[in-house]
């Protein structure tokens, strides 16, 4: 019985001792083996996240290319707008210069005529008179002096440009201060009967009073006097000396 555990010990040993020879042999062959291994990993590993970088990378730069792309082509559309807008402005502005030189050649020869009318627009021809009587230091209109100024009121309501110029007057009796309110007086008479009565404008209109002056009869006889206490009433009329200009206008049309 001894003899048998002894060799049962002995045969255990033997296994266990071959046991442990068996393993070192095999951790000391593999480890190599595993370290060539986590080597290839670690590489692996780094070469995939230098790929993600590269990756990264490559996109960042396409979307700032494509974005350029895109601003350069929206350079290029503003570019040709603006080119077919400014070659449309230069037409029209060909265009008109063209039409002004046409305009410009068709009215060279009416410049001269055109210039001496313009010179002449202000210079209003006298077309009527009237002369209108008064009693001594009366001012009211008498049925006379209606008459007369309902034939001038007549006259020019068909004319578009005139002016009436109207001149009130007295004899040299009397002083200077009442001659002049007296004349104008009288001068306002006739100026509000052709407004109110024919309803000529007021701005057509020019009135003044001038008292003793610019006598028609100097003489001092009671004729003279009579002749003295009055208004002159003048018509001034443009349609004439205008007719020109009017016509070279509308032939300039």
């Amino acid at each position: 019985m001894n003899a048998f555990l002894a060799t049962t010990c002995i045969v255990t040993g033997a296994l266990l001792a071959g046991g442990c020879a068996t393993k070192k042999y095999v951790q000391t062959t593999t480890a190599p083996i595993q370290a060539k291994v986590d080597q290839v990993g670690e590489q692996t590993g780094r070469n995939g996240q230098q790929i993600e970088d590269t990756r990264s990378q490559v996109k960042q730069v396409d979307e700032k290319a494509q974005s350029g792309i895109s601003a350069a082509q929206e350079r290029a559309s503003a570019a040709d707008r603006h080119a077919a807008l400014a070659d449309q402005h230069a037409g029209e502005a060909q265009n008109r210069a063209d039409q002004a030189n046409r305009l410009g050649e068709k009215n060279t020869q009416d410049v001269s005529s055109l210039r001496n009318v313009v010179a002449n627009i202000d210079d209003y021809k006298l077309q009527t008179t009237a002369a209108l009587l008064f009693g001594v230091n009366k001012y009211e209109l008498t049925a006379d002096a209606k008459v007369e100024l309902d034939k001038l009121a007549t006259e020019v309501k068909s004319e578009k440009r005139f002016y009436i110029a109207v001149e009130g007057f007295t004899d040299s009796t009397g002083s200077k201060a009442y001659n002049e309110a007296l004349s104008r007086r009288r001068a306002d008479r006739v100026v509000e009967y052709l407004v109110a009565k024919h309803d000529i404008p007021i701005y057509r209109i020019h009135m003044i009073g001038l008292g003793q002056e610019k006598p028609v009869d100097e003489a001092h006889s009671r004729e003279a006097r009579a002749k003295n206490r009055r208004v002159e009433v003048k018509v001034f009329n443009a349609d004439q000396v205008l007719a020109p200009l009017v016509t070279t206008g509308a032939a300039a049309k």
